[in-house]
C-alpha cells in the first residue's frame, strides 16, 4: 500500500519542516509514504523549509486559494499512484503521529473516506473562541440535514481517503473544500467515518487565511454548499422553492376568491390576485428549471464517469511506472 500524505500551505516555513518530519514513515499496512507539499505561492521560504524535510513540493504562481491547493494535491497524489491519501494542514494544529488512527477504518476496509473530528468525543473538544465552536456545530447541522446522516464536524481538514474517493473527487470550491468534499462524497453513497481525535484550536503562528474572518468564512462556505447542493440535488432544490412558492400562491389566491364570493367585489383586494398569480407563475417556473437541471445532472454524471477513468488510466500508469521526481 502506498500512502501519499499531502499538505496545502501559503506561507507555513515556521511550521511546515516540523509537520513534514513528523509524518511517520513506517505504518503498519503501508510500504510506502510520499509527502506532497502544495505550497500555493507562499512569498516566504515554505518552499525551501518542505523540501528540506524531505517533501515533494508542487508550487503555484500566485495565491489560489485553499480549495484550489487541495485538487492540486489530489492530481499529485493520482500521479503518483496513491493508494491512501491524507489530507493535513501545515500549520502545526494537526498531530502526523495520528495518521496511522485515522487511515486505519480504510486498511481495514471500513470506510473510505474518514475525517478527524473535534467534538464527536466530548473529552476532546479543542479550546477555541466560543463564537468558532457555534459556527462549526451550525455548518455540521446543515450539511447533516442536506444528506440525511448526522456528523458533528465537517470543517476539520485531517481527512484519509481511499484511491477510489480520490479517483471520483469532483470539486469546484476555490476558497475551501471542507464542507464541498462532504457533500460530493455523501451523495455518492461513500462510506464516511469520523474518527475523534486531539487537535489544537488555534495555529501556533498567524492568523488563518480561510477563517480568520467569521463572517468571511461563512458567506464562501454558505455559497460553496448552496452550490453544490444546487448540482447534485437540483430536482429537490428547485422543487422545494417551487412548492414554496405554490403554497403562497394558494393562500393569497384562496384569500382573494374567499373576499369575492363574501363581498362580490374584487376592489379592495386586487394585490392578493396579482401576488397569488406572480407567486404561481414563478413557482412553474422552478418547477420546470428542476426538471432541466435534473436532465444536466444526468450529463454531468456521465462526464465525471470519463474523468473517473481517466484518472484511473493516469493511476494504473503510475502504478507500473515508479516516479522518482522529488518535486516539479
Amino acid at each position: 500500500m502506498h500512502l501519499v500524505v499531502i499538505i496545502p500551505c501559503f506561507n507555513e516555513e515556521p511550521t511546515v519542516g516540523k509537520v513534514v518530519g513528523a509524518v511517520p514513515r513506517k505504518v503498519e499496512g503501508i510500504a510506502r509514504t510520499d509527502v506532497v507539499v502544495v505550497d500555493d505561492g507562499s512569498t516566504d521560504g515554505t518552499a525551501e523549509a518542505a523540501r528540506r524535510a524531505g517533501a515533494r513540493v508542487v508550487s503555484h504562481p500566485d495565491n489560489r486559494g485553499v480549495g484550489v491547493a487541495f485538487n492540486t494535491g489530489i492530481d499529485e497524489a493520482i500521479r503518483l499512484g496513491a493508494d491512501v491519501t491524507v489530507n493535513m494542514d501545515g500549520d502545526g494544529q494537526f498531530d502526523p503521529a495520528d495518521i496511522p488512527v485515522l487511515i486505519r477504518p480504510i486498511l481495514e476496509g471500513k470506510a473510505d473516506f474518514v475525517t478527524a473530528s473535534r467534538f464527536k468525543d466530548k473529552s476532546l473538544i479543542p479550546s477555541m473562541p466560543g463564537v468558532k465552536k457555534w459556527g462549526n456545530r451550525r455548518m455540521a447541522e446543515l450539511i447533516s440535514l442536506l444528506v440525511g446522516r448526522r456528523f458533528h464536524d465537517v470543517s476539520c481538514g485531517f481527512r484519509a481517503y481511499s484511491r477510489e474517493t480520490i479517483l471520483n473527487l469532483n470539486l469546484f470550491g476555490r476558497f475551501t473544500y471542507t464542507q464541498e468534499t462532504f457533500l460530493d462524497l455523501a451523495f455518492r453513497g461513500t462510506r464516511i467515518v469520523e474518527t475523534p481525535l486531539r487537535i489544537r484550536g488555534e495555529r501556533e503562528f498567524g492568523e488563518s487565511r480561510v477563517a480568520s474572518s467569521l463572517w468571511r468564512y461563512a458567506v464562501n462556505s454558505a455559497k460553496i454548499v448552496f452550490r453544490t447542493f444546487r448540482d447534485y440535488k437540483p430536482l429537490r432544490f428547485f422543487g422545494f422553492v417551487s412548492a414554496a412558492l405554490f403554497l403562497v400562491a394558494l393562500l393569497l389566491g384562496g384569500f382573494f376568491f374567499i373576499r369575492y364570493f363574501m363581498t362580490g367585489r374584487f376592489s379592495g383586494h386586487l394585490w392578493a390576485g396579482f401576488v397569488a398569480g406572480f407567486c404561481l407563475t414563478q413557482s412553474t417556473l422552478f418547477f420546470a428549471t428542476g426538471l432541466l437541471a435534473d436532465m444536466f445532472d444526468r450529463i454531468r454524471r456521465n462526464q465525471e464517469k470519463l474523468v473517473y477513468f481517466e484518472r484511473r488510466r493516469l493511476m494504473e500508469c503510475s502504478d507500473r511506472v515508479p516516479d522518482k521526481d522529488g518535486s516539479s
